[in-house]
């Protein structure tokens, strides 16, 4: 077995990165050190901010429609490379990408082994779902930091991924690795507005939390509340959700009043502008920062890193 990235010792840590630590009171040591290799590398390292960069998208999408607009892109070394040289926080992806550069990245980048993964050719009229793909083992072999795996709130298949990550957390926690939970809302008898929603979204959020998530990622809420109970509450309570960062601060509320971390994706392509500005709203709503891939991947390579580099200054308090 490879023995994973050394840690820093916990003297070293910042004052912010042991505040989030502390609130991990049932997290093991070895779990909490690999939550620290994260919160202290790259250009946020102790700010208690994260950068993280997921390329699983060539499982969901297909490899022409996630890497041809970057041809570059199609080696999983380029990622790897991408994510030490922009100084993000960490690095995810499913099991083979990560094996073809674990030896020549080792220590260089934290990564998360991506544990399941849906695919576009799956009959349409199936509840949204997807197959676990990689295990604790594996990650544990390749020195990862953590697990990631995607749930599906309001999908069919809700339930029984919630059984498949409560199996495979209890794993990680047995192995001390940290568990990052992508909750997507889909399927059943929400609409597409739905998805994005900011009572489903926050609902999303609060599930993983209860899962156990050490992180936690959604995408980031619109003003639309899709239920009706929902709605009452919050216009009897006042909750205010009209600009991006107030959604992000009842997302983070829902998420143990801000005990968990919680990171946003980069959701659809848009423009570097478009991405900064909401950047900007996470920020200003307490988020502890963003997991973006396609956003980022699919620019050429110098612009990539411009636009990672704006984006690490937003979450420093520039821009």
């Amino acid at each position: 077995m490879k023995p994973m990235t050394k840690v820093k010792n916990i003297e070293t840590l910042t004052p912010e990165v042991k505040k989030i630590l502390s609130r991990y009171e049932g997290a093991s040591a070895a779990t909490k050190a690999n939550l620290a290799r994260v919160l202290m590398h790259g250009k946020l390292g102790g700010t208690g901010r994260l950068v993280i960069l997921p390329v699983d998208q060539g499982f969901e999408h297909g490899p022409a429609r996630s890497f041809a607009r970057n041809p570059a892109a199609y080696d999983p070394h380029y990622h790897y490379q991408l994510a030490v040289d922009a100084g993000l926080s960490a690095y995810a992806a499913p099991l083979g990408m990560l094996e073809t550069g674990a030896d020549t990245f080792a220590g260089k980048i934290p990564t998360i082994l991506k544990a399941n993964s849906a695919n576009s050719l799956a009959p349409k009229d199936a509840a949204p779902d997807q197959a676990v793909t990689g295990s604790v083992d594996d990650a544990v072999r390749l020195g990862c930091a953590a697990i990631g795996f995607t749930i599906y709130p309001g999908s069919h298949a809700a339930l029984a991924m919630m059984e498949e990550i409560r199996e495979l957390s209890c794993e990680a926690r047995a192995a001390g690795i940290a568990t990052v939970i992508w909750s997507y809302p889909r399927g059943g008898n929400l609409s597409k507005e739905g998805e994005t929603a900011i009572d489903v979204t926050a609902y999303a959020a609060h599930m993983a939390a209860l899962l156990g998530a050490h992180i936690i990622k959604v995408k980031p809420p619109t003003a639309h509340i899709e239920q009706p109970e929902a709605k009452k509450v919050y216009e009897a309570e006042k909750i205010p959700v009209a600009t991006l960062a107030e959604r992000i601060r009842h997302v983070r509320q829902a998420c143990f009043a801000g005990r968990r971390i919680v990171v946003f994706s980069g959701g659809n392509a848009k423009s570097g502008q478009e991405l900064l500005d909401e950047v900007r709203g996470l920020r200003d709503g307490g988020a502890n920062g963003s997991i973006i891939g396609r956003n980022t991947f699919q620019r050429p390579r110098a612009e990539a890193l411009k636009l990672l580099e704006n984006i690490i200054g937003i979450y420093k308090g520039g821009f």
